[in-house]
Formats: structure tokens, sequence, C-alpha cells
């Protein structure tokens, strides 16, 4: 049977991101999977050298809207691992409080979507009415529902109000019922049973082979988690457990996702009440040279920051590693074997991040050089999208 390229992308229904897939397929079987991404590249690295210590957390928070804290904790705790920095015990329970509320609401987010891309849209309006209350709760806390800027170096910006707490457990509370709805819609329905189950299939092997992270690894009975496996903020102070099912397929990674959401509101509650009086920023001056590394457990899988201090006030080096840079090389795997009609919901399963994803360095592997800086960059851009304009007469 002659094979043909079924494209997906730049910008496809079910790709919330511009990245493009070609499908490889022999009737309606995919056989093969490429993957070409670089649409989204925005210079963040490169920025960050650019800003002080104190601002390059603005700049990471805008990595990615819904991992607007996994980055700036990552990244805080690079410069505070350089400075040899120390974090008063309440800021590490402020910032916890906040991840875990990211958490939740990311994961909802992804389940709405998840609904949506089947065409259970019940569960699409569902998600999003019960994901409002975790962006107020965000929004009381920290002033934004998204992007908190709450981490600094050596603590957070600003403190939580006490007298928010018994609010902010009520409205946990209330989050249990809809998770149980959500269980049970997914749990118990033949349909999502049937449209998920066996597909996109992640051995325990394969994941570890391509280093796979977060609920993507999880979901194929790999037990790691950098909350628990390399503790840092609070977790190492309350009580939780790391979620964990075998099958590997998407109806898994539901699975996987919807339970930790239950995980999560209990350590935001745990949180609030064991909250530590005192300070809640050790106010460092200075950043000695060194090297530093952060690493946190974004709703996506493991964040890593790696920052670079030459004992000036900005980062001589700042380096980021997203989860979807490890998770997205597992499709060609995961996709390939299965339908047509499956392979967008595979790729959507990892929960993708490319804004997260994308960097770039033009660089000479024999001279190990920079060949082109970012004018050139854009220079090419500006007279290949001319000579476009040209061949298409315009």
């Amino acid at each position: 049977m002659a094979k043909t390229i079924i494209p997906v992308g730049p910008y496809h229904p079910l790709q919330e991101e511009p990245e493009f897939f070609k499908l490889h397929v022999e009737g309606e079987k995919v056989v093969g999977l490429e993957i070409e991404i670089g649409y989204n590249h925005r210079g963040i690295e490169q920025l960050c050298e650019q800003k002080t210590f104190d601002q390059v957390p603005f700049v990471v928070e805008r990595i990615c809207g819904i991992c607007s804290t996994s980055h700036p904790i990552a990244c805080v705790q690079a410069i505070e691992d350089a400075g040899d920095i120390k974090v008063p015990e309440r800021a590490l329970y402020i910032r916890t409080v906040i991840a875990e509320l990211e958490r939740i609401h990311s994961h909802l987010l992804w389940l709405g979507l998840a609904g949506h891309f089947i065409g259970y849209n019940t569960v699409f309006m569902w998600a999003w009415k019960y994901r409002e209350p975790v962006l107020d709760i965000c929004e009381k806390l920290t002033g934004n529902r998204n992007h908190y800027a709450m981490m600094k170096p050596g603590g957070v910006r600003r403190d939580i109000d006490e007298n928010d707490f018994p609010w902010v457990l009520k409205e946990m509370d209330k989050l249990v019922p809809a998770l149980d709805l959500f269980k049970g819609a997914v749990l118990d329905d033949p349909v999502i049973h049937a449209r998920l189950k066996g597909i996109g299939v992640l051995t325990k092997e394969e994941i570890i082979n391509y280093s796979a992270l977060g609920p993507t690894a999880r979901a194929s009975g790999v037990a790691i988690d950098v909350r628990r496996d390399h503790p840092y903020a609070a977790y190492d102070r309350i009580d939780w457990k790391v979620i964990t099912c075998e099958e590997g397929d998407v109806f898994a990674k539901a699975v996987v996702r919807i339970l930790e959401m239950y995980e999560a509101a209990s350590i935001v509650k745990q949180c609030l009440k064991k909250m530590p009086k005192g300070e809640i920023d050790s106010k460092p001056k200075e950043i000695h040279p060194g090297d530093g590394i952060g690493i946190a457990e974004a709703p996506r899988g493991e964040v890593y920051h790696f920052t670079r201090s030459d004992g000036s006030n900005r980062p001589a080096r700042h380096k980021v590693r997203a989860p979807s840079f490890m998770n997205v090389p597992t499709n060609h795997i995961a996709a390939v074997g299965g339908t047509v009609s499956d392979a967008t919901i595979v790729l959507a399963a990892i929960d993708p991040c490319y804004c997260c994803t994308e960097r770039m360095a033009a660089i000479d592997n024999r001279t190990k050089k920079t060949v082109l800086n970012s004018q050139d960059l854009i220079r090419l851009s500006q007279e290949k999208t001319e000579r476009i304009r040209k061949q298409l007469g315009k």
C-alpha cells in the first residue's frame, strides 16, 4: 500500500500552539512520524542574560502562562543555589501553595480540552466551571489569575493574608465533589473507555529510554516526581503521595491527572494549616560567582533551570529545559501504529507546551562559535518572507 503524508499543523484545532507533525500513513494506519518545531522561539534565555537577577523571574514567568509559577520557582532556586541563599520557612510554604493551585488549574485545563477533543463537551464545560474558583483563589492570594509575580531570590515578594485562609480551605473542600464528578465521568463512561484505552501506549521501558517526565511517565508506572525525589519548598514537610498508573495509554494519563488534583488540594490545605509565622524574604544583597541548578515539578513534569553568576548583578548564562522538550519525542512511539483519528489525541495527551520548549542557537560545530546573532536571524526571516511574497505574486 502506498504511503501518504498527512500534515498536522503548524496550526490545528487539536494543538494549542504552532507545531508541525507529518503523519506517514498507509490507509488509516500511522506508520511514521516527523516532528518539526521551532515556530515559537522567543529568545527567553538571551533576554534573561540581559536582566538583573531580580528581574529574571519576571521574564521566565512569561515562558508559559499555565506554568507561570513552575518556571520562576526553578529559576529562583537556581539563583539561590548559585549564591548560597537561605529562604525563610514561611516563604517555602507560600511557594508550595501557589505551585499546587497552579497544578489544579493546569490539569483542569488539560482535562477540559481533552473532553472537547473527543467530543465530550460536557466535561469541557464542567472543567471550565470548576477551574474558575481555583483561579479566583490565585487572584485573591497573589493579585493575579496567572503570572503571579510571587517568586524572588531569597523568598517571595508578597505575603498571603491569613484572613483568607478559611475561605481558601472551604473552596478546596468544595473542589473535592467536583473532582469526584470528573473521576466518575472518566472511570465509568464506556464511550471514554472505548476512545482512550489502548491508544498512545508507552511502556515503562520506552518512558525510561526517552527520559519522559511528569504525568506522561507516571501513567506508565514510572514513579518519578521532583517534589519527592529532590524535595524543595515545603514538600518534605507535609504528607502526600505520587500517583501512578501502569497502562501507559491516554486513559491512564487522564486518570493520573485527575487523582493528582486530589493530592494538590490536600497539599494546599496542609500548607495553610501548618503555615509558620515569620519573614517571607531573606533579602539577599548579591549573588556570589558560581553555578546554580533549580528544579521544580511543573504540571507537565520536571522544569530545570541553570544559572551562572560571574559576580555581577545579572546572570552570565541562563539555561531552561522544559518538560515538553523531553516528552514530545515520545510521540515517535506513541502515535505510530494507531489510526489517524487517534494520532491528534495522542499528540495532545502529553499536554505539550511548545513556547516552553523552543530553544535555538546557530553555532559552528567545528569551532563552537556563534555564526548568527539575533539580528541575522531577523534579517534572514524578512528576506525569506519577501521571497515568498514575490513567488506568490503579491
